[in-house]
């Protein structure tokens, strides 16, 4: 019988990549350090320049590096996560008369930008209809999106879709809702926030996604599909939230019941 054939080496640009990212895991090279260049790695490991720029590729999808135009290619420093989680509605947070974003920025010392990219009433996606309750096959959503961004780099896009049965001809379809947002002017409208149900999930970025967020190769995004429940836990606005995974983190504290 005859024996197996022992398995393909690993190719040599995998080889590079996985020196290099254990030589950044422990330090040895350090965050925010300039990699050498692909002509100065292909001379330290004796491989072709092409081989070097595919390990650099790589280490570029796994999110450990980023290509500065000019510059050459950085390690990625650690990032500081903004952090969303139960208390962002909070009638205590509300107080402060600033958005969960803006408090959230305000607390890093950055300065948080909220563009008004579009409101339209439309058709609704069937996952939205499905919370919100209203028919998929007419135009019976008001949705906004808004791109935000901190120290004019853009972190996140908010999708919120509201009833156009209650939201047309009010400051629901202008830019600026007035005092405490949309959930100020939906209060007006009867529904008061009791509860809050968001369904979290890991995934990688639409090309316009990633666009709009400016990412690079190998960050996915945090998607979290938030729907607000009022006093009688009914269902009054549903919003898609797209987050950068590699600046975002997620803190929920619960009471258990």
């Amino acid at each position: 019988m005859t024996p197996p054939e022992p398995p393909s080496p690993q190719p040599a640009s995998r080889r590079i990549a996985e020196d290099l990212r254990r030589s950044i895991e422990s330090g040895e090279i350090a965050r925010g350090e300039k990699l050498p260049s692909e002509r100065a790695l292909a001379e330290q490991y004796g491989a072709a320049r092409n081989t070097a720029r595919e390990a650099v590729r790589l280490l570029a999808e796994q999110g450990l590096v980023t290509a500065k135009h000019g510059r050459g290619v950085f390690v990625r420093e650690p990032q500081r996560l903004f952090r969303f989680g139960s208390d962002r509605y909070s009638i205590r947070n509300r107080e402060t008369g600033l958005t969960p974003f803006r408090l959230e920025a305000k607390r890093q010392g950055k300065t948080a930008r909220i563009d008004v990219v579009s409101i339209a009433r439309e058709v609704p996606p069937h996952d939205i209809a499905e919370r919100l309750n209203v028919p998929t096959d007419e135009q019976s959503v008001v949705h906004r999106e808004n791109h935000y961004f901190a120290d004019e780099e853009p972190v996140q896009i908010v999708s919120t879709y509201l009833r156009w049965d209650e939201a047309q001809d009010t400051l629901l379809m202008q830019p600026k809702t007035g005092k405490d947002g949309i959930y100020g002017r939906l209060e007006e409208l009867g529904h008061t926030m009791t509860r809050v149900r968001d369904e979290i999930s890991a995934r990688m970025p639409t090309p316009e996604e990633a666009g709009i967020l400016h990412l690079v190769p190998g960050v996915p995004i945090l998607e979290v599909l938030h729907t607000s429940l009022d006093q009688d836990l009914k269902p009054f606005e549903v919003s898609r939230y797209v987050h950068r995974a590699d600046q975002t983190g997620l803190l929920y504290e619960l009471p258990v019941e």
